[in-house]
């Protein structure tokens, strides 16, 4: 049996992506906590306890596996990313970041593998196998 994350942080502003995902979380079994935000600016105030999570840290567990979307308006992956490294470390914890998107675009896995904060880069659909192959990668002790 795999390990049972505390907590998996979704970052897409697609309502539809969000809910499949979390479908895929919950029938895999592989998450006690599933928390949902739009964009980089609500997910930075999850991780930071801020804005509307700011009254309840104690229902905002930190996240053990952050799946963010690359394209987003106001705040996309990128930007949230140049902000998540600003954080203190002890926010940031052991906290594996993996890019999920729809970006066939080389040049954004390029730019991904050379950020140290992104643990790996995924095209969608999020689909069980790549559910698996990301916590065996990122989480299974070896």
């Amino acid at each position: 049996m795999q390990k049972q994350l505390s907590c998996v942080l979704l970052i897409d502003d697609d309502e539809p992506t969000n809910f499949i995902n979390r479908v895929i979380l919950e029938e895999a079994g592989y998450a006690i906590h599933i928390q949902i935000t739009q964009g980089g600016k609500e997910a930075l105030d999850y991780l930071t306890h801020c804005g509307k999570f700011a009254d309840a840290p104690e229902q905002s567990p930190c996240p053990d596996l952050i799946l963010l979307d690359v394209n987003m308006p106001a705040m996309d992956g990128w930007e949230f990313l140049a902000q998540y490294k600003e954080l203190p470390q002890a926010q940031k914890a052991e906290i594996v970041v993996v890019m999920l998107t729809t970006s066939l675009n080389p040049d954004d896995e390029a730019r991904a593998s050379g950020i140290p904060e992104i643990s790996g880069f995924r095209n969608k659909p999020l689909t069980t196998v790549m559910l698996r192959m990301i916590l065996t990668d990122f989480f299974e002790a070896g």
